[in-house]
């Protein structure tokens, strides 16, 4: 998943201040549901009772319901009971703080927290920063740029990450050929 992040500059070490968790498309049915996208790896925590931020704004509102549909889920909002009323908030992201997220286990790290690592090869080369994390059907790829703009492109494979240094905000890859 795409890290999709709220930065705030006054953020004390840059991290993001929410984080994307789904995407609203179109009301659907009489009762003021809407059909949510997914972006979270953790669907299972978007249930009634939970407290979201929607749009750019980051309008604070509660989920009422929440039930699994196609790819998705539909979601109401307490106190939104009409199509009309749910189509106010079409095209719009579904948000939550970043401090309410839960820890992950061990070794493992939101997507957000990895963005602007610094990225040397395993000669101790600089060769950017780690700017964009896309997901592919086989493995995610790191998009590393240098100051010059120039990008590489990481598939995040054991025998090309060779460590994350999160206290040094340090990736040390292998290139294979032909990624340079």
């Amino acid at each position: 998943m795409p890290a999709r992040t709220q930065q705030t500059p006054g953020s004390p070490a840059g991290e993001p201040v929410h984080l994307a968790i789904g995407f609203l498309r179109r009301p659907h049915g009489v009762q003021g549901e809407i059909i949510m996208d997914i972006h979270t790896d953790f669907p299972e925590r978007i249930k009634s009772g939970r407290k979201v931020l929607v749009g750019e704004k980051h309008q604070p509102l509660m989920l009422d319901t929440v039930r699994p549909h196609a790819d998705g889920l539909l979601v109401s909002f307490h106190g939104v009971d009409t199509p009309e009323d749910a189509g106010k908030f079409r095209n719009q992201w579904v948000y939550v703080k970043a401090t309410e997220v839960p820890p992950l286990p061990e070794g493992q790290r939101y997507q957000y927290e990895l963005i602007g690592l610094d990225v040397v090869d395993d000669a101790g080369n600089s060769l950017g920063k780690l700017v964009e994390i896309l997901e592919t059907g086989a493995n995610d790829v790191y998009v590393v740029r240098d100051e010059s703009g120039k990008e590489i492109l990481l598939p995040v494979i054991p025998s090309v990450i060779l460590n994350r240094d999160m206290d040094r905000r340090l990736l040390t890859v292998h290139l294979l050929d032909g990624l340079v």
